[in-house]
């Protein structure tokens, strides 16, 4: 490509980015004003299901909107504008509460539901870049952005509203799951079958390296003996046990490089004079995603394995971060 084409194509990006960054910036004021808190607190009170409703992207969005509804504990489904009125409204219940997406507010197909949600005393939640809209106007609580200027050479083409409604969505289903202190467990039995079900009921036991398997010499063993252990066990490192077998550190590769950075030989060297003390430990029944926060947020840098204790202080399996990741691969 030469040179030319590409600067002007990345000027083209540049412009572009900078609307879509302009648009979301109009979320901040919104997202402090009550309408805001209103909009989640009629969210919570939902007796019935949440109706997702609305046309073109403003719909793909919603659907998607709906769907993290659903996957996060909200009953919620998605109703195509075109096909309530032709006979799926008898989804919609008095219970339920409708969320609307239409950037100008007037989507015709969108405005013919709105006699029926109105008959059934349904609330309505309106996304909308104008609030004085007929749909703005109908809504008991209005999101209202703000005019939203699309980016781009076609100005009908839509890029900045399908992105502030997207985050304006996942603003919403995150405060609503938030507010009902939904987590990893809750999560779990949402998605039995799925990889956010495995990974968030996976424990340590279940992933860690034990018995046979399990890397560990003592204090007082030579370095060439440890290295031995090390490169079968293929971990990396090795628990370090003292004489009542309790572990008192570990041995890692980098504690070997630093070694033979420090010492002219290291044949005459023990275990105990070059390990690592005080090294990062996990219960067995921990959860796996849980113990990689840990690895990964550790204080001094991350690390890729931690010890697991069992109740006498002494080492019972390793868990790897390498095997965490594997078997998320796999799930």
């Amino acid at each position: 490509m030469n040179t030319p084409l590409r600067s002007q194509l990345a000027a083209l990006a540049h412009r572009l980015l900078d609307a879509e960054e302009a648009g979301l910036r109009l979320l901040r004021p919104l997202v402090d004003g009550e309408t805001f808190a209103a909009a989640v607190a009629l969210l919570l009170a939902c007796r019935g299901r949440v109706l997702v409703s609305g046309v073109g992207k403003s719909g793909i969005v919603g659907q998607r909107i709906a769907a993290s509804l659903r996957s996060t504990g909200t009953p919620a489904f998605f109703l195509h504008p075109t096909e309530a009125v032709h006979g799926d409204l008898g989804l919609v219940d008095a219970a339920d509460l409708a969320l609307f997406l239409s950037k100008s507010g007037e989507s015709e197909e969108l405005l013919r539901l709105l006699p029926t949600v109105e008959r059934l005393e349904i609330p309505v939640v309106a996304l909308t870049a104008r609030g004085a809209s007929t749909l703005g106007r109908a809504a008991r609580v209005t999101l209202d952005t703000g005019p939203l200027v699309e980016s781009g050479p076609l100005a009908e083409v839509p890029t900045v509203s399908v992105t502030v409604f997207e985050v304006l969505g996942n603003l919403l289903v995150t405060a609503v799951y938030a507010a009902r202190g939904i987590g990893e467990q809750d999560l779990a039995w949402l998605h039995p079958g799925g990889l956010i079900g495995r990974m968030v009921t996976l424990r340590v036991k279940d992933l860690m390296r034990s018995g046979a398997d399990l890397p560990c010499v003592r204090a007082d063993t030579s370095l060439r003996e440890a290295i031995v252990e090390m490169m079968g066990k293929r971990l990396g490192m090795t628990t370090v046990v003292d004489e009542s077998g309790r572990l008192c550190g570990v041995l890692t590769d980098g504690d070997l490089r630093r070694a033979m950075h420090r010492h002219e030989r290291i044949d005459p060297l023990c275990v105990g004079e070059v390990m690592t003390h005080h090294p990062k430990t996990i219960e067995r029944e921990a959860l796996v995603a849980s113990a990689v926060a840990r690895m990964e947020g550790n204080a001094g840098g991350p690390i890729t394995a931690l010890v697991v204790l069992d109740d006498g202080g002494r080492p019972e399996g390793v868990l790897h971060l390498h095997d965490c990741l594997r078997h998320r691969q796999r799930a």
